[in-house]
């Protein structure tokens, strides 16, 4: 690739790619970045409503996408939808095993002036196994499914790139935010390592994105609330949320084209500073 110039490094026309969780939030974000970019990109998601609402939005600016009502966690239906896409593109280029759900409390609440008062529904010996399970089974379980239907076709073709969604919650501890979600996150951080080295001789890429705090769905959409995005700006140096599609569809392109042809193994942290402490 000696003197490739800088469309050529990121060029995804014609690729084929898979999104799950790509109704809405940064899974959204990816998609429409490969999308606006000429690849050919499959939403999966389990929101009808909204899944054909971004079909059609992204339709109508001429862009090639098409979607598909999917449970992560019904590992039949999902190796299925992942097996059409790669029957329908004729490749598999880049899937992102992006869905996940909020995990609920953690065992503290939010500041309270200068005090943080624990939170009894998040504490542990309040922690359900039906909480637990369903948070380790969607943001776990879902994240390997993903990636093993993805590895059985770039296996055999001999490239693609896989990219996992973890979280800054995968190395540092939030005491707001549920256990589960930390110890699902951690998992798919290790996973990642484990599945870059096993494909690395394949021609398979596996990454990372580990995003900070960005104006999503999750958890109800409190993060796109005026009073979130306050808070969050004090003590995120950058001063800002993330957006969902303007700061990361450059990542997502990066780790899915060949500019990133020799990055395997990797978490890459989108988080605006958050992840270093308050600077202000």
């Amino acid at each position: 690739m000696a003197g490739v110039g800088i469309g050529e490094l990121f060029a995804v026309e014609g690729y084929g790619v898979v999104v799950t969780g790509g109704a809405s939030g940064l899974g959204l974000g990816y998609g429409e970045a490969l999308a606006r970019n000429g690849a050919r990109v499959t939403l999966l998601d389990l929101n009808r409503a909204m899944l054909d609402d971004e079909v059609a939005r992204l339709g109508a600016d001429g862009l090639d996408v098409r979607g598909a009502v999917v449970d992560v966690t019904d590992h039949a239906t999902l190796d299925a939808e992942i097996d059409a896409a790669a029957v329908h593109y004729g490749r598999l280029d880049a899937v992102f095993a992006n869905a996940g759900i909020d995990p609920g409390p953690g065992f503290l609440g939010a500041w309270a002036g200068d005090e943080r008062p624990r939170n009894p529904e998040g504490v542990l010996e309040n922690y359900t196994d039906e909480r637990w399970n369903q948070v380790i089974d969607i943001n776990l379980n879902g994240v390997f499914a993903t990636v093993r239907a993805a590895a059985r076709h770039m296996k055999k073709q001999g490239s693609g790139a896989i990219i996992i969604t973890t979280s800054v919650a995968s190395t540092q501890n939030e005491p707001a935010i549920g256990a589960a979600y930390m110890a699902a996150k951690a998992a798919c951080r290790h996973l990642t390592h484990s599945v870059a080295h096993e494909m690395a001789a394949h021609g398979v890429r596996v990454n990372a994105i580990a995003p900070g705090f960005f104006a999503t769905n999750i958890g109800g959409g409190h993060a796109k609330t005026p009073e979130m995005a306050e808070a969050m700006g004090k003590v995120i140096p950058m001063h800002r949320i993330g957006d969902p599609y303007l700061d990361v569809a450059g990542l997502a392109l990066f780790l899915a084209s060949p500019a990133s042809r020799y990055l395997t193994g990797q978490e890459i942290q989108i988080d605006g500073g958050w992840a270093l402490g308050a600077a202000d």
